[in-house]
């Protein structure tokens, strides 16, 4: 039987009451922590209460970048620690971290002058990682690299390079990669608590959600990378935690890719709340953001704001010579970012990206913060603690230049080599095939409509519409892969339709303000 079958996965975990390590949450961190203990020869079991990356995970600006805008902020050593590990998922995961051209566009020439100092710092930190070196642009060569931009009055602009990536794609190879490694890690099986005996986490308790069916089991330590939802956790081993994290909702706006012509990304260097905002060339579209709202609350599916739209349409009608307007956004979606509570931090922005691990006086091993760009080095640092607090002695980590299992095809490449979902549509190709689905539920642990049209493929993030009508034929290849009942390919179709009119904006999806918690 296929090893990465459901039922084979969940007799080996029958057959092992107890791990040296268990990991909570099966985002970026909670994968690369798999991936890092795994690596080093421990047993690992992993849990994700959805999907891999179903949360921030698959929710991000799509780089991997050292963060630019750390450079004014006077954080050089988390831009250096993110350009090194630029460098090493560059190396890694060649076929899913690419190389991008960035173009920012300059006012004056005071202000050209400015970006460019700033970026040959920035070339200078990442050393011999470093992708290309800067460039200062003359006006001219400003229009020729980002066509679409509007009006005459630049002065030039500096262009620089970063890396690109599908979020969602790499969390699969590192799913991969981890199971490969003799980990076993499990999609939609839920942590209801922590077993703890003697004043020390011991185990988890964990219940299946697709059948039900519940499970207790040991572990020498157990680790908390549960993201946005890492205070959770941790208040399951002490109930009187002080909160570590607070949430900032970032949204992401999708339109079609002839808004901005050409295969460089645009910086918008300045805008209303104090961020950058990036429009950057993606799988055919145009992703245009981010925003950084405050909330309290921390929701599975979060909901993008009637004013985060504005923000964003609003800010790139500045840039844009054809300015988007909400009916032009094929998809919209909203993620949480994990950032490290600071005291006397006025907003968001001005919260630290930097990641901490800590041990609890139970035992419990948490990651809190951090970002994708340094997933892996957040895993080695939560791993060395994990060590510790099992007793073990330190096993050097080797995935610095662990080549990471890649997935199915990267989402995107259309219906070449199998045959269409919707055969004859416009925007075929953003589409799995029909064995691209077949495969996503054998090789790549899917389990679900959504699994397959959001992550497997990008679908739901590119085109909601296409991917809503694409939902039936889905469905009826997973009820073939999975034993389905007909009610049960009912209900998941239309579980999933639904999900997909959260990502097209409307008056029934869009609220004015954040809820309080």
């Amino acid at each position: 039987m296929n090893p990465h079958h459901r039922d084979v996965l969940l007799a080996r975990l029958a057959a092992t009451p107890a791990w040296d390590f268990v990991i909570i949450g099966g985002g970026a961190s909670g994968l690369g922590c798999a991936v890092d203990a795994a690596a080093r020869g421990y047993t690992v079991l992993l849990l994700e209460a959805r999907d891999f990356a179903a949360g921030t995970s698959s929710r991000s600006t799509k780089l991997i970048h050292g963060g630019v805008r750390y450079l004014a902020q006077g954080r050089l050593g988390l831009v250096r620690e993110a350009l090194r590990e630029r460098a090493h998922l560059l190396a890694n995961a060649p076929t899913l971290v690419q190389p991008l051209r960035f173009v920012i566009p300059a006012r004056s020439r005071l202000e050209r002058a400015t970006f460019g100092l700033g970026l040959a710092l920035y070339d200078r930190l990442a050393g011999a990682g470093a992708i290309g070196r800067s460039e200062t642009l003359a006006p001219a060569s400003l229009h020729a690299a980002l066509p679409g931009l509007a009006g005459e009055g630049f002065a030039g602009g500096v262009a620089y390079w970063d890396a690109q990536f599908d979020d969602a794609g790499l969390a699969l190879a590192l799913a991969r990669s981890a199971s490969a490694l003799g980990a076993l890690v499990l999609n939609h099986m839920a942590v209801r608590g922590l077993v703890v005996d003697a004043g020390r986490v011991r185990g988890v308790r964990a219940r299946d959600l697709l059948s039900g069916r519940e499970w207790t089991v040991g572990a020498r330590c157990v680790v908390n990378a549960a993201g946005v939802w890492g205070d959770d956790v941790r208040r399951l081993a002490d109930p009187a935690a002080a909160p570590r994290l607070r949430p900032s909702q970032g949204v992401h706006l999708v339109v079609d890719g002839d808004f901005l012509p050409g295969a460089n990304a645009l910086l918008v260097p300045h805008t209303a709340d104090g961020r950058v905002l990036f429009m950057i060339p993606w799988l055919g579209r145009l992703l245009i953001g981010t925003t950084d709202t405050p909330r309290d609350d921390a929701p599975e599916e979060p909901a993008p704001l009637a004013g985060e739209l504005d923000f964003l349409l609003g800010t790139a009608a500045q840039w844009l010579r054809r300015p988007p307007a909400l009916a032009d956004v094929r998809s919209m979606f909203a993620g949480l970012r994990p950032l490290l509570a600071v005291a006397g931090a006025g907003t968001t922005g001005g919260l630290s990206r930097e990641h901490r691990v800590e041990v609890s006086a139970q035992g419990l091993v948490s990651v809190l913060g951090g970002k994708w760009t340094t997933y892996r080095r957040m895993a080695e640092d939560a791993i060395d603690a994990a060590e510790a607090v099992s007793g073990r002695p330190r096993r050097p980590s080797p995935t610095a230049t662990l080549a990471l299992e890649r997935s199915a095809p990267p989402p995107g490449e259309g219906s070449a080599g199998g045959e269409a979902l919707l055969p004859g549509q416009r925007g075929e190709r953003l589409l799995p095939t029909l064995e691209a689905v077949r495969r996503a539920v054998r090789e790549d642990f899917a389990l679900s409509v959504e699994d397959v049209l959001a992550r497997r493929s990008r679908a739901l993030f590119l085109d909601a519409d296409l991917a809503a009508a694409a939902a039936p034929a889905v469905a009826r290849v997973l009820a073939q892969e999975l034993g389905w009942s007909p009610a049960r390919e009912a209900a998941e179709c239309a579980a999933f339709v639904a999900l997909a009119a959260r990502y097209r904006p409307c008056s029934t999806t869009l609220a004015s303000s954040p809820p309080s918690g």
